[in-house]
């Protein structure tokens, strides 16, 4: 597996059950997917992401990532507007593979209310839920 190993889900972040992952980043949030996601994903060969000032809905798709394997669908953890887009993932999507915490993010929101994250998995709920 490349990236991060299997069961190190970082603490400073909550997850969802559709293995995004939301950190705060000042008074931004970041977003991304996981380890265990990139992992079952295989290869990834593209990335497709909203634009800066699109509103995302919480639970609801806002972009597509493809693999050689197959295409899923990005799930928003919280609802918000999005500020910022990692366009580096345009011609490198493979740096989701690569480091999927850190340079793979993918786009950076305003919460529309922070009590939403509260409401995510932590860490080890995450880990509990994937059997890692």
């Amino acid at each position: 597996m490349t990236g991060a190993a299997a069961g190190e889900n970082p603490s400073d972040r909550r997850y969802t059950t559709e293995h995004e992952w939301i950190k705060a980043e000042g008074e931004h949030y970041v977003v991304g997917i996981t380890a265990f996601a990139q992992d079952q994903l295989g290869d990834i060969v593209y990335v497709e992401l909203p634009k800066v000032g699109d509103r995302i809905e919480a639970g609801k798709t806002f972009g597509v990532i493809e693999s050689v394997k197959t295409a899923s669908d990005l799930y928003a953890p919280v609802a918000g507007e999005v500020v910022e887009v990692n366009g580096g993932l345009v011609d490198e999507p493979q740096t989701v593979n690569d480091d999927p915490y850190q340079t793979g993010w993918m786009i950076k929101i305003r919460a529309d209310d922070t009590g939403e994250i509260e409401r995510l998995l932590t860490a080890q709920q995450y880990s509990e839920q994937t059997g890692e």
